[in-house]
């Protein structure tokens, strides 16, 4: 009795809510925008339609027999076993049906895989939880995350309506940007736990695997933003890891390419820069939104038996230099930020979290600094490598 009132319940809850719900609804596999996405779907109807017609043959064969040669119209059961003409049949005509499903199915399985001949590569990281692009013909390396808007959204007691935030939870601060016309090579492979690349219009998905390369490839014709998310449960976050490909014309990628490299110069030249406590805090307060607030909570009181509270916390508000250790090689759940935020990134958050949340320790850390642990890292891997040898 108690599960049935619990079904009813749940049924009722379920009802209410559908008014609320914001989905998309659709019965079909997308088309997408490659060719090779027009393969997956040709050969997906392809197939469906093949099952439809032997669903219909084999039903309305078996409900045409049970209705006309019923037992009410005087037919008798005919009797006979071991007919090697009726297993013949049966036998060779699924076979046969198979055989020219695996044809196509073949072709655009190998078509999925060959990743010959490319114009270009890109290496894709997952992390928990945001994407690492590295271009490695140009060198343009960055982070991609959720955008500030959905992320503010998300946050329980936020006040806004995520209806009102544009793209909400499939929009990006830094969106992978790709040339059209181009066959383009992409590697994949994790920084912690199991993630998947899918962005639907490209059809197709790959895991990230931590310790494993796998490649996959896309060819985009149409100019355009394609969007997509993280496949594969990663963690608490999971809902909140987008994809965005945005696909130009070469020109406008040409000169995208530049902007990102004059972007680069101009970072390098905010390492070097002295930053006042007031600079540092207002950008250390928008780096502390986008990577650390999911896990320490907004206003830094974490998640009980989770993620340490950074309100009071010791490691906080004790040595700079051990903090920045910490946060630089990461430690359990915690990520490697050393790898994921620019110098002056890094300096910021450090100097945010040690006087705001509830901390007032009064001190800071210039981007010049992180710079020179950053530059000093390769040279200690060096040292440990000639150790071992």
């Amino acid at each position: 009795m108690k599960k049935t009132k619990q079904l009813f319940a749940s049924l009722f809850l379920m009802s209410f809510g559908l008014g609320t719900a914001q989905a998309e609804y659709t019965l079909n596999l997308r088309q997408g925008v490659t060719q090779i996405s027009q393969e997956v779907y040709d050969l997906h109807m392809l197939i469906l339609w093949i099952c439809v017609f032997i669903g219909i043959a084999v039903f309305g064969a078996m409900f045409y027999s049970i209705y006309h040669h019923r037992k009410s119209k005087g037919h008798v059961a005919s009797q006979f076993h071991e007919s090697t003409k009726v297993e013949i049949i049966w036998t060779i005509i699924p076979t046969l049906i198979l055989i020219g499903m695996a044809i196509p199915a073949t072709k655009t399985m190998l078509d999925l895989d060959d990743v010959q001949d490319a114009d270009m590569s890109i290496k894709v990281t997952g992390w928990q939880w945001k994407w690492e692009y590295e271009y490695l013909d140009n060198g343009i390396h960055f982070f991609s995350t959720l955008d500030e808007a959905s992320n503010r959204a998300r946050q329980l007691g936020s006040g806004i309506d995520p209806r009102s935030v544009p793209h909400y939870l499939l929009n990006v601060d830094h969106p992978l940007v790709v040339p059209v016309n181009t066959k383009i090579r992409f590697l994949f492979t994790a920084a912690d736990v199991l993630h998947s690349w899918w962005v639907p219009d490209l059809g197709w998905k790959k895991d990230t695997v931590p310790g494993f390369i796998n490649e996959a490839w896309t060819y985009v014709e149409k100019p355009g933003t394609y969007r997509g998310q993280c496949a594969e449960l990663c963690g608490k976050d999971h809902g909140f890891m987008p994809i965005v490909v945005i696909a130009m014309e070469q020109d406008d990628y040409n000169a995208w390419v530049e902007s990102q490299k004059a972007g680069a110069e101009v970072e390098k030249q905010q390492a070097d820069k002295e930053w006042t406590t007031d600079e540092l805090m207002a950008k250390g307060e928008t780096v502390y939104t986008n990577n650390c607030a999911s896990c320490h909570m907004a206003d830094g009181a974490g998640m009980e038996g989770t993620f340490p509270a950074l309100t009071g916390s010791s490691v906080v508000t004790g040595d700079i230099d051990a903090q920045i250790e910490l946060m630089y090689n990461g430690k359990g759940m915690m990520p490697a930020f050393g790898q994921m935020l620019s110098e002056t990134e890094f300096a910021a958050v450090v100097t945010y979290t040690r006087n705001a949340l509830g901390n007032s320790v009064g001190d800071s850390v210039q981007p010049a600094a992180i710079k020179s642990l950053k530059s000093s890292a390769p040279m200690d891997e060096e040292e440990d490598e000639d150790d071992e040898e």
